[in-house]
């Protein structure tokens, strides 16, 4: 039994970030039924190559992307712009306690799938809309995918070198806004539940989140009225805090309190540069950044990474290897933690997935049930919670309406 077990979703979303928020309530053990697209479905099962192949080495036409955010769902494919398929989606909306979808603004209400509309027929369901830019304001109605909310919100302005801004290489800002839509619908689960006995609406942009995850980026422009520089690998706290080239490979090394910078200091071989009155206290180091950074990297090129992975370890200052994906997922604690799981997929066989890091000790996330074929349990579901016959679903199949 998983901490959300009885809760049911109704997905309607694509892509990635509400998605995202999706499997995170499946992970939790909530009933996600995902609305997908007779034919093709969710759209991010073309976003290859990769794709999955199958058993006998041939593509299944299903791409890694999809296969990330779309595990332990049941999909169900239904033409939303048909009658019949509205109506259907009606019929589930009026037994789930969750919607997700991320349509344009307005969109779904021509159809008659609608926060409002919906909550008419089930006042208890909790509504989640996640968008680019919000259900309101000037640019209500643009389209917008990751990239341009890292450029636009400020992400791009923290990373990267003083004159190239930078993307993010993985799409953060979609992640974040998937993890947000998650931590809001449990909000209003709770309140439902405990105080109200209603549902509400969610809105979700995520302008909204990529804004809001510059935090202390932010917090030093506000306070000082000066924009920060970007640092490429460096950080925007305490000093060290930064990637450095060893003989053979990179380390990232963080020692920004007094304690640990002499510790790290000491494990250098270099115990005078604690007692530097330029370095021997935390706004010192700041200011003097570059002067402390050039002979830590002159240093730091000496020995190979393991030799100062060793040092430092020992010394109790927190570094680690810039690893490239092989070495994360051979490493040692990624191991132990169990952070790779493998599951089974019905036209690929053994799948490898990346486990959910949220540990709960009473409700464990211990089932990772496969992403679903297109339309793989179409017929069940419709049958089981809706009453359909075989017959009823082979006309509304012959209708293309399912």
């Amino acid at each position: 039994m998983g901490a959300l077990s009885g809760i049911r979703v109704l997905d309607l979303s694509r892509v990635l970030a509400a998605p995202l928020a999706a499997q995170t309530l499946a992970d939790l053990g909530a009933e996600v039924v995902k609305i997908e697209r007779p034919g093709t479905g969710d759209e991010g099962r073309s976003y290859g190559p990769p794709f999955l192949m199958d058993r006998d080495g041939n593509s299944t036409g299903t791409a890694a992307f999809f296969l990330a955010c779309n595990r332990g769902k049941k999909s169900v494919t239904v033409d939303h712009a048909t009658p019949e398929g509205q109506d259907i989606i009606r019929r589930l909306a009026m037994d789930s306690d969750v919607l997700l979808e991320n349509f344009r603004v307005g969109t779904l209400a021509k159809y008659g799938l609608d926060a409002a509309a919906l909550r008419a027929l089930n006042p208890r369901l909790v509504y989640c809309s996640i968008t680019g830019y919000g259900q309101d304001g000037p640019y209500a109605q643009r389209p917008g995918y990751d990239g341009v909310f890292q450029a636009m919100g400020g992400v791009m302005a923290a990373n990267g070198h003083p004159d190239e801004p930078m993307k993010i290489g993985i799409s953060m800002v979609d992640i974040l806004t998937g993890q947000n839509a998650a931590i809001a619908i449990l909000a209003a689960l709770r309140h439902r539940d405990q105080v109200s006995g209603e549902g509400q609406f969610i809105d979700m942009a995520l302008l909204d989140s990529g804004v809001a995850a510059l935090s202390h980026f932010a917090m030093n422009y506000l306070v000082s009225g000066e924009v920060p520089q970007r640092r490429g690998n460096g950080g925007f706290g305490g000093v060290p805090s930064q990637a450095f080239e060893c003989s053979d490979a990179m380390i990232f090394i963080v020692a920004g309190n007094d304690k640990q910078f002499g510790a790290l200091c000491r494990a250098l071989g270099r115990a005078a540069w604690a007692e530097d009155p330029r370095f021997d206290h935390p706004a010192g180091r700041v200011v003097n950044r570059d002067a402390l950074l050039e002979l830590l990297r002159a240093r730091l090129k000496d020995h190979p990474c393991a030799f100062w992975l060793a040092q430092l370890g020992a010394a109790d200052v927190p570094a680690g290897p810039v690893n490239e994906l092989p070495e994360v997922f051979a490493d040692a604690q990624v191991q132990h933690r169990g952070l790779l799981v493998t599951t089974e997929h019905p036209q690929a066989g053994s799948l490898p997935l990346l486990a959910s890091p949220l540990r709960l000790s009473a409700t464990p996330v211990n089932d990772y049930p496969a992403p679903p074929t297109v339309g793989q349990h179409t017929r069940e579901v419709l049958r089981d919670r809706l009453g359909f016959t075989d017959a009823d679903l082979d006309a509304l199949a012959a209708r293309q309406v399912i």
